[in-house]
């Protein structure tokens, strides 16, 4: 081959692919059809697939003094109904519990945080294609998107 360049080399390069998946779900209808592309694209990969799911944290500013308090108890129940629902998922798709990360954040935020510090070279992601006002105002799709040092593969849903 030309300059000692070996075809079979630069085809496996190219084809290696994805060592390990972070699939971000909300719960919203569409969560089973992005689940099914990450669940697609590990076992095309061998991959490993890891999940997400992330608990907006929302401070209550009543004027530029005063701050409340987090909702401690309210937050738990968010937080605690997103494990149930999470681990309910991740049974379907055989994702074990080490792989799961239930987090309390800005979205955006915390799927790049774990993506990081998971070393992910994949982030699967909803996008609902919204138009107008909604989409100046961005998204957690864009969001991931731009701030992620990962690919980022957002499916297209109905929304």
């Amino acid at each position: 081959s030309p300059a000692g360049i070996d075809l079979w080399e630069v085809l496996t390069m190219a084809t290696t692919g994805y060592t390990h998946i972070l699939l971000a779900v909300d719960f919203s209808p569409s969560t089973e059809r992005t689940a099914q592309r990450a669940v697609d694209l590990a076992g095309r990969y061998g991959a490993r697939l890891s999940m997400i799911h992330v608990v907006e944290y929302l401070p209550i500013a009543l004027d530029a003094e005063l701050m409340l308090p987090p909702m401690t108890g309210m937050e738990e129940q968010l937080m605690e109904s997103g494990r149930r629902h999470l681990a309910e998922l991740a049974a379907k798709l055989g994702v074990n519990e080490a792989s799961r990360y239930v987090e309390l954040g800005s979205t955006k935020l915390e799927i790049l945080r774990v993506a990081e510090a998971q070393g992910v070279d994949l982030i699967v992601v909803g996008s609902h294609g919204r138009h107008g006002l909604a989409r100046m105002l961005g998204s957690s799709a864009s969001a991931v998107l731009h701030g992620a040092h990962c690919d980022v593969l957002a499916v297209r849903t109905e929304g």
